[in-house]
């Protein structure tokens, strides 16, 4: 590169004291001291007047184009004008009132002197940084109204945007070790600033904010002089060259980094380009300084403002070359308060849509499975072993057993005091200790799957102490958000040829197994997920195989973006890292003030967070498929009816004694789903309330009290429905069956009288009503107000009657008078699938209809159906009021319920589920000889378990057993039935076949196991 830059070979002016006094004062009127100032190309000296004013006398070099100092002065008359506030010198006119004069030929100025000293001699404080961005960002602003013909300087040495140039010096670059980081620094700029350099904004800057050039007093910056190199460049070289020189020698890099940004970017925000080459340019302008000070050495051997910079600016080169770009990138659009990574958001949004679907990267699905979440932060249990990965195993499997998990989850997002290897220190002042993963701790050769469809980048063994070990990296397409990447770490070396890649796999496939701690960077068995939204990788070199897995504290707002938690594949759901108080916190408290009558299930207790579908959620996060919750009809949180309640109660609620048409709308719809004469609806609170009240109308419309009722059933917790439930009065803590309730036989073709199912067999059952007409009369001769019954006997153990049962009983009982009402509180609202409701199936219209459960999806609603002609009855003069029943509010939830099982054919779909499930279980019933009997319809089923099939001894005890088991499996299912060993299969209705197949599959499981119930 020839050198033609004369200014640059011309010696500065060497002018004595006395002669600059007497031009200071000849020319500027003024009386001075003179104290001379450094230089490069100039003669600068401090002059101070009698009165202790402060001015800079600046003589130029005689090569100076005089157009140049033309655009320095209107630089500053301009800034003078439209930011008067700006730290910057201002023009000090000659005694003629010019901006400047020549003396000997060389142009003379004065301006202003700022105060403080140099920040290369001053404190980097935060405070110190910000404001030097602060006061950049306004000088940028106040100049992009500035230009000048002279500004384009096109063959001016320090120019940012023509760094390439400076390769023509490059040899000289004495260090064969500095001149390699200088080169791979303009191959950067070359790959990344050149291909966008036209379309950067540009402007004319001052482009020379080195350290000692900008002022600092303290913590406040106080000024930036020099003008000499101000040029027409790109807009960020501004901030590139005061940032290349804020960094010399901090301790951190990033940080410092970051507050030059935001300051800069508060006042003069930049584009997304801009943003990208930031630190590009800012390595640049410190190789070109590197460079052009080592060519300048060599000319001018000994003058040391030449090479002032270069020792500090190698270093920060080194640092800043050891920095992944991409990195960098993140940490400037961060700090410019943007997203750090431009795809993370639209990355995110598409793993949290319904288009990514993932599957579990263990055998099992670890969703359902039981957890337990253990921390590795300092004083953490665990940690003193954590050191010993044998013994951190062995602790890891107690903690386990003791809380019947089948998995160790260890934190996204924590600050962990177990990274103990030098891959962990940075530049940065702290080590990387932050995890950037989720851990997943099971035993050595456990397989590893691939959550997604996707294609392998890399399978690498980083096999240094305290990595990752044998290492698999998966690229995935998020759509039009593009690809990101799941990392697995710390698996096994079988894994290195399990996989290659390129090869394509699908979600669910085999990619490796878990290592043990000889071969997985010297930890406790498990894998470490990450997601990866940018591998910042070299586009020269492609991808590593290595990935970050924890990062700096102070530097978390980016690595967050750059690795978002891993439970956006996991999906364990947010009890997981915060779980609420535990079962057996909450039974304490349950029984001391619910009182110890209220029951719960099962030996381990279940603290449940909140629902999904089909789905509970434990205090833990752990999900488990609901079998037997029939009172999330629609599923549990369905979205329409939750907005539908928040709507009306946000809009209205109140009681009954108003007109209302939400009240009134519902009933109509409801009644129109029922066969006639049934038309008129009752609202009450709950199926108990419901049944009350079809006993309350059945003894008003027939003045009689007797009841006739099926035996075991049950029908609500009130007085008068537990004495006409058998379930209740003829078991533990029961007086007995009253003297006024009659009990009919249960018509159970499994375990009754008569064991056919065909019509003869329901009249059968059906003419023991007759018996039960004469013991009512006997007790009154009046005879039964009502004959009560379950559509289908739920607690009597999910019995479905023969054909004609109701018809032939309903008969029998109007006969004698009184009046038939179905209980439809279980199995209600098209749960038994080949009707809207279960009466249908048996041809037969009650006289009262009683509905619960499933009315509300959770929220407490219930009614009564009946007829025009016995609600005319019932108005016999007293008022019947009910404060909550039918308010607007549970009015707006049913209709949201009917509009669900109509919208998403819920009833077609419990026929559907129900016929698949149950051929599942008469196919466990042909394998597992404890099953009895298989019965139900629709999403109403039992399995009758017995202990010997010819004598259909109940097996109550393996039912109980096989509950625990299913509960330990992640299915919740109950028991039913006189003796309790009728397993109840009862879902919200939301139920498809893909859940079915869960619980088939973990029934079989459970009855396969030996133990108690292994037949």
């Amino acid at each position: 590169m020839t050198d033609t830059r004369d200014v640059f070979t011309e010696p500065a002016p060497a002018w004595s004291h006395e002669r600059l006094a007497a031009v200071a004062g000849e020319h500027f009127g003024l009386t001075a001291t003179v104290e001379p100032l450094d230089a490069e190309r100039d003669q600068n000296a401090r002059l101070t007047t009698a009165d202790g004013r402060a001015v800079v006398l600046k003589v130029s070099n005689r090569a100076e184009d005089d157009a140049v100092l033309d655009l320095q002065l209107a630089m500053l008359e301009h800034l003078a004008r439209v930011a008067p506030g700006l730290a910057v010198p201002r023009v000090v006119p000659t005694v003629d009132g010019s901006a400047s004069c020549v003396v000997d030929g060389h142009r003379v100025r004065v301006v202003t002197h700022l105060p403080g000293i140099p920040l290369a001699l001053g404190a980097r404080t935060p405070e110190v940084g910000v404001g030097l961005g602060r006061l950049l960002g306004e000088l940028s602003a106040a100049l992009r109204s500035f230009g000048h013909p002279a500004a384009h300087r096109r063959d001016f040495l320090w120019d940012l945007d023509r760094a390439q140039a400076v390769r023509a010096w490059l040899d000289d670059v004495a260090d064969p070790e500095d001149r390699a980081v200088v080169e791979r620094v303009l191959d950067r700029h070359a790959a990344r600033v050149v291909p966008v350099l036209d379309r950067l904004p540009a402007q004319v800057l001052h482009h020379d904010a080195n350290d000692h050039n900008v002022l600092v007093a303290g913590d406040r910056i106080t000024g930036l002089i020099d003008f000499g190199d101000a040029t027409f460049g790109r807009r960020v070289n501004e901030l590139a060259i005061g940032l290349a020189y804020a960094l010399l020698d901090v301790d951190d890099v990033v940080a410092t980094a970051r507050r030059v940004i935001g300051g800069f970017v508060a006042i003069a925000p930049l584009d997304d380009d801009e943003l990208r080459v930031l630190f590009d340019l800012v390595a640049a302008r410190l190789a070109m300084s590197v460079t052009i000070s080592s060519h300048r050495a060599l000319e001018r051997p000994g003058h040391a403002y030449l090479t002032v910079s270069q020792a500090p600016a190698l270093r920060l080169l080194r640092r800043l070359a050891a920095m992944r770009p991409e990195y960098l990138h993140f940490v400037t659009r961060d700090a410019a308060g943007r997203s750090a990574v431009p795809r993370h958001d639209t990355i995110v949004a598409w793993l949290r849509s319904d288009g990514c679907r993932p599957v579990s990267p263990l055998p099992f699905d670890l969703r359902r499975a039981g957890r337990i979440v253990i921390s590795l932060a300092a004083g953490a249990p665990g940690t003193d072993v954590a050191g010993d990965p044998v013994a951190h195993w062995a602790w890891l499997q107690r903690e386990m057993a003791a809380h019947d998990a089948t998995v160790a989850i260890g934190r996204y997002d924590e600050d962990r005091s177990c990274y103990a290897g030098s891959q962990f220190t940075t530049d940065a002042p702290e080590p990387r200790s932050v995890h950037l993963g989720i851990d997943l701790f099971v035993a050595a050769d456990t397989t590893v799957h691939t959550m997604l469809d996707g294609t392998i980048e890399t399978v690498v063994d980083n096999d240094l102490p305290f990595d990752y070990g044998p290492t698999v990296i998966v690229r995935h397409d998020a759509g039009d958000a593009g690809p990101f990447w799941v990392l697995y770490g710390h698996l096994s070396r079988r894994t290195l040829t399990t996989v290659r890649p390129g090869q394509r796999v699908a979600a669910g496939e085999v990619i490796g197994f878990i290592g043990d701690h000889t071969v997985n960077g010297g930890w406790a068995p498990h894998v470490h997920l990450q997601i990866i939204t940018d591998l910042m990788a070299d586009p020269a070199t492609g991808p590593d195989g290595n990935f970050e897995g924890a990062g700096e504290p102070s530097r978390m707002s980016v690595w967050r973006q750059v690795a978002p938690d891993a439970d956006l594949l996991l999906r364990l759901g947010p009890e997981t890292w915060s779980p609420g108080d535990t079962p057996d916190q909450l039974l304490a408290r349950r029984q001391n003030d619910l009182g110890p009558s209220l029951s719960t299930s099962y030996r381990r207790k279940l603290s449940i967070a909140r629902g999904e579908g089909t789905w509970l959620v434990d205090h833990t996060g752990r999900h488990h498929l609901d079998g037997v919750n029939n009172v999330c009809h629609v599923g549990h949180g369905h979205p329409h009816v939750v907005a539908a309640l928040a709507r009306q109660a946000a809009l209205l609620n109140t009681n009954t004694r108003y007109l209302h048409r939400t009240i009134l709308d519902y009933a109509e719809r409801l009644a129109a789903t029922f066969p006639d004469p049934l038309q008129v609806v009752y609202f009450v609170n709950s199926g108990s309330e419901a049944n009350e009240l079809a006993l309350r109308l059945a003894r008003t419309v027939t003045g009689r009290h007797d009841v006739i009722a099926l035996d075991w059933g049950y029908h609500g917790n009130t007085n008068d429905l537990v004495e006409i439930s058998a379930y209740k009065f003829r078991r533990a803590g029961g007086a007995g069956r009253p003297p006024h309730v009659q009990l009919a036989e249960l018509p159970d073709t499994y375990r009754g009288r008569i064991r056919t199912s065909d019509e003869a067999t329901g009249s059968r059952y059906g003419d023991d009503v007759v018996a039960a007409v004469a013991r009512a009369r006997a007790h009154d001769a009046r005879g039964p107000a009502a004959f009560v019954a379950e559509s289908i006997s739920g607690c009597g153990g999910q019995v479905v009657f023969p054909p004609g049962y109701l018809a032939r009983a309903y008969e029998h009982a109007r006969a004698a008078g009184a009046l038939c009402i179905a209980d439809e509180v279980q199995v209600g609202f098209g749960r038994v699938g080949r009707s809207m409701w279960a009466f249908e199936l048996q041809g037969v219209v009650p006289d009262i209809v009683t509905l619960g459960k499933p009315m509300g999806n959770g929220h407490p609603l219930a009614a009564v159906v009946t007829t025009s002609e016995i609600a005319a009855a019932f108005a016999n003069g007293m008022e019947w009021f009910n404060t909550f029943g039918g308010n607007p509010v549970s009015a707006a939830v049913g209709m949201a319920v009917l509009d669900v099982i109509e919208a998403e054919g819920l009833r077609e779909r419990a026929l559907d589920t129900g016929t698949y499930l149950l051929a599942g279980l008469r196919d466990l019933q042909h394998r597992h000889e404890l099953i009895g009997d298989v019965r139900g319809e629709g999403m109403y089923l039992g399995v009758d378990l017995v202990d010997d099939r010819d004598t259909r001894s109940p097996a109550t005890d393996a039912a109980r057993e096989v509950v625990e088991r299913m509960r330990a499996r992640g299915v919740l299912l109950t028991t039913d039935g006189p003796a309790d060993n009728v397993v109840k299969i009862k879902p919200p209705i939301v139920f498809g076949r893909a859940e079915a197949d869960v619980l088939l599959a973990e029934l079989d499981a459970v009855l396969t196991r030996p133990g108690v119930i292994s037949r």
